[in-house]
Formats: C-alpha cells, structure tokens, sequence
C-alpha cells in the first residue's frame, strides 16, 4: 500500500514517520508542497492521499486523481468547503476529514484571546514597551458579568462553554441543530437576531458554509449590543471584513479577537519581514488597532492536535482503501 502526503510541515513529520513504524505495511511518501496541478502528478502509483492546505481541492486536480485510479483522499482538518463536491462525485472518490482533533485547543485558544481582550493586555504590553508603568485609563471588564452567545455548538462550541461557565460567566446559545444535553438546560435562543441582542460577547464556532458567508455584516452589527466583544476562531468568511471595520470605528463593537480572517490564503503562516509588506491594507488596520487582536490561525495549533491531524487522516485513508469506508467519510450533498 502506498499513500503520498501532501503539504507536509516539519513539524508534521515526527508524527508521520511515528505513523509509519505503526504500520510497517505502508509506504508513505512526503512531498512539502501542496497537492494542486504543478504537483498533483507525485501521486501516480500511489492507493491514496492525504493532504491539508487552505487552497481549493480543484475538479482538474480531482480529475487527475480519478485518472490515477485514487479513490481515498483524507484531509488533515476539519472544514472540506474547499473540495469540488461534484469532481469528488464524479471521480467516485471518498473523503475523510479530522473533525475532532481537539476541540479543546481552539476553546482554550478563544477564551485566552478575550481575556486579553477584557484586560487590556495588548495596550498595557504597548505602554510598558514604551517606558510608561501607569494603569490609566485602562481598566478592565469581568468575565463572570457576562453574557456570552456561542453561534454553533459542536465539539469546539461546547468545549467553549464550559471554560466560559467556569469564568462565571451566563451563556446562551444558537445553533440549528440543538445538542440533546444543552437542550435540556434551556440555553438556546431561537434566532440569531436574540442571540446578537443578548450578548455582551458574541463566540463564533459555525462552519464556511454558503449560508453562513459574511453572517456578521452590517445588518447582524446593528442588531447587537453596542460594545459588543467579538471573537472568531472558525472562519474568516463569517465575518465581512468591512463591516467588522466600520462597526469597531463606530464603537458598535469594543473589540475583536480573529485568529482567520476572509483573505487569509496566502498570507497567514508566511513571514513577509516586516509589518509594511504585508500585502493586505485590511488586515494591517485591524492589526494595527489596540482593541483588536490578530493571530495567524493557529487556535489548532499545539502537539496535540498535530499529532492527532497525522494520525487520524493516515489511519482514515488507510481505512478507505482497505475497507472502502473510515468512521471518518465525509457525505457530500
């Protein structure tokens, strides 16, 4: 059996090459680069392949696959909105993805960011650099006086729940799916519109999909309380980027904690040696801004759930071409 991985870290690789001594009867193959067209030919020969990028998995990529006879392709991560669903169909071939390689990272991760948010660490790291020791005018908020809306409740939502009750802080939540437990305690609000009227921090853990693109615009901004906290470690596509901009002027939204952000591809996880070259005006705004906190997408991003991303998807890729299926198969529509 021989798998080829594509987009492969090096911090990656102590976990393949573990995989690898687990299963003796594969043959992996490591290949840096992305899998698109310039690369996709590596595969040739091989029973599957496993991949993680933010670039979109193309129907002539797919295609190519097909071609090779490739029927099993596992992802590294969770979100699959960037897979041709049709070429995947028509290919006839079966995707995995990692949907639970720790939730409990990124809610760490949020609930980390908005405590630096509340207490103003970003200003006073700003004026200690500076010289300046004094604590004025720069009080901080309490957590445990909130009210926090979480927007889905999946694995991550619900790991975030518990470490924002464990503040003392009140929680509500929307979601169209309701998870049977928090059902029963009755934190569901039935619209978005009474979860943004509610919450004095709004925690955003929905999915990229079509009906979710730009859900926090201008619209959703005027329908939440002014001074608004809000944090997204899920997708930059939920949120549209001017709107965010306009809102944080007005003071409608006091800050932001975004660990993705809409036009990310390219630019996170690239060091470009300075602040003045980073291609993007946005993005530098918000960066730039002593209430808003900007990292490179990487709330996933400890041993852990790196470890769990290669093993899961090699496990789950060699599930497929043994077996045709995985606990892991993605169904698309």
């Amino acid at each position: 059996m021989k798998i080829i991985a594509y987009g492969v870290r090096d911090d990656e690789l102590p976990y393949f090459k573990e995989w690898e001594q687990e299963n003796p009867e594969v043959e992996v193959t490591i290949e840096k680069r992305l899998l698109d067209d310039s690369t996709v030919s590596e595969a040739e020969g091989c029973n599957g392949v496993v991949a993680y990028q933010q670039k979109p998995y193309t129907k002539s990529v797919l295609d190519k696959l097909g071609q090779f006879g490739i029927k099993a392709l596992s992802l590294r991560n969770v979100g699959v909105d960037n897979v041709d669903s049709n070429a995947v169909k028509a290919n006839e071939i079966k995707v995995t993805n990692v949907p639970a390689y720790s939730p409990q990272a990124i809610a760490e991760f949020t609930v980390t960011e908005l405590m630096r948010l509340l207490r103003r660490t970003k200003k006073f790291d700003q004026k200690q650099a500076a010289g300046d020791l004094t604590w004025a005018p720069d009080q901080a908020d309490e957590l445990n006086k909130m009210t926090v809306g979480v927007f889905a409740t999946g694995r991550i939502g619900r790991a975030a729940i518990n470490i924002y009750r464990g503040f003392g802080a009140k929680v509500i939540a929307y979601d169209i799916y309701h998870n049977p437990e928090l059902e029963k305690e009755g934190i569901y609000v039935d619209t978005p519109d009474e979860l943004y009227a509610q919450s004095d921090v709004l925690s955003i853990h929905a999915p990229a999909v079509k009906e979710n693109e730009h859900m926090l615009n201008d619209d959703a901004f005027a329908k939440m309380k002014d001074g608004v906290w809000i944090l997204n470690p899920a997708r930059g596509t939920l949120i549209d980027t001017d709107a965010l901009i306009r809102a944080l002027d007005s003071g409608k939204v006091a800050g932001a904690a975004l660990d993705v952000y809409e036009d990310e591809v390219g630019i996170f996880n690239k060091d470009f040696g300075s602040f003045d070259k980073i291609p993007d005006e946005r993005l530098k705004n918000l960066m730039q801004r002593e209430n808003v906190l900007v990292t490179p997408h990487i709330a996933f991003y400890t041993k852990t759930a790196v470890q769990n991303m290669v093993k899961f998807s090699m496990s789950a890729n060699k599930d497929l071409i043994e077996k045709g299926t995985s606990d892991k198969l993605v169904e698309f529509k």
